[in-house]
């Protein structure tokens, strides 16, 4: 068990006055300050890895899906309910998927007490109950009265190796965060990080946020985290993270986002659905330590793809869900318009590297097949220390109000000439609204193989924006890489297109 008792004389031994404080607040608390997980990922990282417990009593080892679902915490249990307090938690229990132990504790006072299981918090509906022993939790989830006073909606969930997910106002569920990728596309396979505790300051009354801390752990490193969460119309993460490698990692990637892509207007071959899209992100949006905001729509390829934009100290980056429309998807049941997108904030200062997106292909909705993360230039060497402070953005569109106009939306079909692929961009808001009523941008499109030609700018009444089409011809290139710029002289006054066509 990587209780906290357990990890103060296992990791922290030597230190005899935290051990004299453990032993004077007895058994079951342990001092805690905010160093506490950074200290004990640095210990942490220092002994080879063990994995953590993952057996299970006959019965919940082979849970479906449904059945995993049907066991609930029961809210009346929940942390903090009887207090009147900000936020609530609940536990999820192990099973199903999620069969490694996590350890669960609250915080409060200076002093760390563990969150004990009990059977009696769950309702195992039709299931048998399992005997009153020790299992521990598989994760958590915050509630908060984020759409009305009266109600504790959902705001976030942590479950399964180190993902966690949020909404905003009035979101649902979609795409997903992790604390650290490592080996994501890599052909000697990922490997996935887990997180073995977590502590949960207890909220403050009439304050609007809460503070998590996890220890994360895998074969390569460990590694502290700690989460300030303020949900609300934009739900936001502080995220401080310090990562202590066991080994040299070459293949890190930093606050990596995962979501899903299945066809849109601009990919829909061989999609025989009646839907006219389906995806939880429909691009990448980066803003460059360069200030250029570059628009990337998603794929799925027929196969596996890798692309890495190269930066110095970016700006932003994040997978966005931008149509917010229903006509866009006409889905009643998934409501993709309510996905949120995530936005990453850097904070100080990142150096040099790339963001890097992994689109998968896929046959349905069901799987995450889209990975976006910033991959540091320089490996992350075994016995040193790195910290990435970041902000992350759960919301509708990218925080702040660009002077650029956004590209709403990107549609490729058949050419009217043979051999060709017609591209539809259209363009709206920023400085595409500032323009003098008689001035047209000119659009400036390049392929890095084949040829583009017929490119053709027009505005659009529909949208009060404006319209790109060009046709490209590839010729017998497999893969093409397309850039698209929309300037009035030499000013951009949109977002930088950057796509990859594939055959």
């Amino acid at each position: 068990m990587l209780a906290a008792l357990s990890l103060s004389t296992v990791f922290l031994a030597e230190e005899t006055t935290h051990l004299s404080a453990a032993q004077a607040a007895g058994p079951d608390e342990t001092p805690f300050d905010p160093g506490t997980v950074r200290e004990t990922a640095r210990r942490l990282a220092q002994q080879p890895y063990k994995a953590p417990p993952d057996g299970l009593p006959s019965g919940l080892t082979d849970l479906t899906y449904d059945q995993y679902r049907d066991i609930r915490y029961r809210p009346a249990q929940a942390l903090w309910r009887e207090g009147g307090l900000p936020f609530q938690a609940q536990m999820f229990h192990r099973g199903f998927l999620y069969k490694s132990r996590v350890d669960m504790y609250e915080v409060a006072g200076g002093m760390a007490r563990p969150i004990r299981y009990s059977p009696e918090l769950f309702d195992f509906q039709n299931m048998p109950r399992p005997a009153a022993e020790d299992l521990g939790f598989a994760g958590f989830r915050l509630h908060a009265p984020i759409n009305r006073a009266e109600y504790y909606d959902e705001v976030c969930a942590f479950l399964g190796a180190s993902y966690f997910r949020a909404v905003a106002r009035g979101q649902i569920y979609g795409l997903s965060a992790r604390g650290l990728a490592i080996g994501t596309a890599d052909p000697k396979g990922e490997e996935f990080p887990l997180f073995r505790a977590f502590w949960i300051e207890r909220p403050r009354e009439g304050v609007n946020a809460i503070t998590v801390h996890a220890l994360l752990d895998s074969p390569s490193c460990a590694a502290a985290f700690r989460f300030g969460i303020r949900p609300g119309r934009v739900t936001l993460f502080d995220v401080e993270s310090t990562i202590f490698p066991r080994v040299d990692m070459a293949t890190a990637g930093v606050a990596p986002l995962t979501s899903m892509f299945w066809f849109s207007p601009l990919n829909r071959a061989g999609r025989d659905d009646w839907r006219p899209a389906v995806h939880d992100s429909d691009g990448l949006l980066m803003f460059t330590g360069r200030g250029e905001r570059v628009w990337r729509p998603l794929n799925n390829p027929r196969d596996l793809q890798l692309s890495a934009f190269g930066d110095v100290n970016p700006r932003g980056f994040g997978l966005m869900q931008r149509r917010r429309d229903f006509d866009s998807y006409e889905d009643l049941e998934a409501r993709y318009e309510k996905r949120p997108s995530l936005w990453v904030e850097p904070i100080g200062d990142w150096g040099e590297g790339a963001v890097q997106l992994v689109e998968i292909p896929t046959s349905g909705e069901i799987h995450d097949n889209i990975v976006a993360f910033w991959r540091p230039k320089d490996p992350l060497r075994a016995k040193g220390e790195y910290r990435y402070t970041f902000r992350l953005h759960w919301c509708d569109e990218a925080p702040g109000s660009p002077e650029l106009g956004r590209l709403m939306s990107t549609r490729s079909g058949a050419s009217w000439t043979q051999g060709g692929r017609l591209f539809v961009i259209d363009a709206t808001g920023g400085a595409l609204d500032n323009l003098a009523p008689d001035a047209k941008p000119e659009a400036l499109v390049t392929a890095s193989r084949g040829e583009v030609r017929n490119v053709v700018v027009q505005r659009n009444p529909e949208t009060q924006g404006w319209r790109i089409s060009f046709d490209l011809f590839p010729g017998d290139a497999r893969a093409v890489e397309l850039r698209a710029e929309l300037k009035a002289g030499p000013e951009a006054v949109a977002e930088t297109l950057l796509y990859r066509w594939t055959a």
